[in-house]
């Protein structure tokens, strides 16, 4: 429980110690990364035993707010750890010693720490009133950091995201006032007895989710804020955002209302998954600019999580490939999260080298740039989905989970948003391998940055070098139906 705790406290003093530090504000990175690492691999290892949690103060539920860690949430607790860690060390060494720089780093840090706390504090909340709080300080710190790229994109940010904040509030209220309770557990024991308001209130509360989600069709924010930001904030968006709404859409249908999960509604999700595959492949083979294409990316690539719904039964049907659909799930997104934040970091990189953003200015940058380059064919490997990658690991064990399941349209978009996603990351690769000559690159501030995306996607191919253990975490907390297939399949 202190563990819980200090992982979502830690961050907050973080951003208070940044704000009264000053010009030394910047440098608790070097303290913050290492510490918040070791946390979350000790609550990984905690977890792998039994979930981890209790109510703080020791008030019971539901007067107490209930923290709690099951093997998901330690698995992307640990994946999202190492994604700001590195990010913020990257960040720490690209901002220059210009004023504007100097105020704009003054203003990221307080930001990304705020960010940090809020995606920590979803993921071990279990209570829909505490998940709205920590949904409204990510969204908060989002919009400020997605204004250093583009104001528009920024307040168009904003407004979809105060739409989806109203709908989520509405959705809870009307929760509340059917089962007098917002506790996730307490509110599946009493859900039944007042399904049609429960279902109202959980359409609003999905809709809203879905906007912040970034889901086609409520995806036209996403690639104007994400692409206009600066690259440390673009990985952070991608990365880390967008998958905390999703967490909770995963915690309301699977954990509070598993039994009220009908066909249609999970066969909605996984329509919206599949056409989000699909178009948002389509959009960024047509892209000309570097980040555009990465950010349409993120749009097609976060479509591949709603198929846990339909592949693993909603939470309420006991099938023997539920597992193998949730861990498919886990890996996707961890993976996206290490592969996409890198994938931004080297992009950056190479458009500060070549001073140029759209792919006709990447040629020969990798006789210029190896490391950076490197670094980004290795993400992009784990976004096609080949092997040895973590993204690997996602799509065949979702191809297995769809086939299972007698459900094979999915397992088609699958393999097709496969297809289109090496067809669209191959453009730049081969433009960065193109020509004879070395070009003349502007010098980045310190040698040693290309070095963060390269760990990043070191990390994604381990999670597919090294897949056994994370699978086993990832499944150790599925919701009961879950385990129940997972145990049909055990020898």
């Amino acid at each position: 429980m202190n563990l819980l705790f200090a992982l979502v406290a830690l961050p907050l003093l973080f951003m208070l110690a940044s704000l009264v530090a000053g010009r030394h504000g910047p440098r608790l990175i070097w303290l913050a990364a290492p510490l918040m690492t070791g946390l979350a691999v000790w609550l990984a290892i905690a977890v792998h035993t039994a979930p981890e949690g209790g109510a703080l103060g020791g008030w019971p539920v539901p007067l107490g707010i209930m923290l709690e860690a099951d093997g998901l949430a330690a698995a992307l607790m640990l994946a999202s750890a190492i994604t700001a860690a590195i990010t913020g060390l990257f960040a720490l060494g690209s901002y220059g010693t210009t004023r504007a720089e100097t105020t704009r780093s003054y203003t990221f840090w307080p930001l990304f720490y705020g960010l940090w706390a809020a995606v920590n504090a979803v993921l071990v909340s279990r209570d829909l009133f505490n998940l709205y709080v920590a949904i409204e300080l990510l969204s908060i710190c989002a919009v400020a950091l997605a204004a250093f790229g583009s104001r528009k994109a920024a307040m168009d940010y904003l407004m979809i995201a105060l739409a989806g904040s109203l709908a989520y509030l509405l959705g809870v209220v009307l929760i509340f006032a059917a089962v007098g309770t917002l506790d996730l557990s307490l509110i599946a024991e009493r859900a039944p007895e007042a399904r049609t308001s429960i279902l109202i209130g959980a359409a609003l509360i999905s809709a809203g989710l879905i906007a912040k989600t970034a889901l086609f069709p409520l995806h036209g924010w996403l690639p104007p804020a994400h692409g206009a930001a600066p690259p440390a904030v673009s990985a952070l968006l991608s990365a880390l955002v967008v998958k905390a709404s999703f967490v909770i859409l995963l915690r309301v249908w699977f954990e509070a209302l598993p039994g009220l999960t009908q066909p249609a509604i999970i066969t909605g999700f996984g329509v919206l998954g599949a056409a989000a595959i699909l178009y948002g492949s389509a959009l960024a083979l047509r892209q000309e600019g570097l980040k555009a294409l990465i950010a349409y990316s993120t749009v097609a690539q976060l479509g591949y999580l709603f198929l846990v719904f339909p592949l693993a039964g909603g939470g309420e049907a006991i099938t023997p490939w539920a597992a193998g659909a949730w861990g498919a799930m886990g890996f996707h997104a961890s993976a996206h999260m290490l592969a996409k934040a890198g994938l931004f970091l080297a992009a950056g990189l190479m458009i500060h080298a070549s001073g140029n953003g759209r792919m006709d200015g990447l040629t020969g940058l990798a006789r210029a740039m190896p490391v950076t380059t490197f670094a980004f064919a290795l993400c992009a490997v784990s976004l096609m989905g080949l092997p040895p990658s973590g993204g690997f690991m996602a799509k065949y064990l979702m191809l297995i989970a769809s086939l299972a399941s007698g459900q094979w349209p999915y397992a088609l978009v699958i393999i097709a948003g496969g297809l289109m996603a090496a067809a669209y990351l191959f453009r730049p690769l081969a433009r960065v391998f193109a020509g004879t000559e070395t070009p003349a690159i502007t010098p980045l501030a310190h040698g040693w940055l290309p070095l963060a995306p390269l760990v990043l996607a070191i990390a994604a191919m381990a999670l597919g070098l090294l897949s056994a253990a994370p699978y086993e975490l990832m499944v150790s907390g599925l919701p009961e139906a879950g385990e129940a297939g997972l145990e049909e399949v055990e020898p």
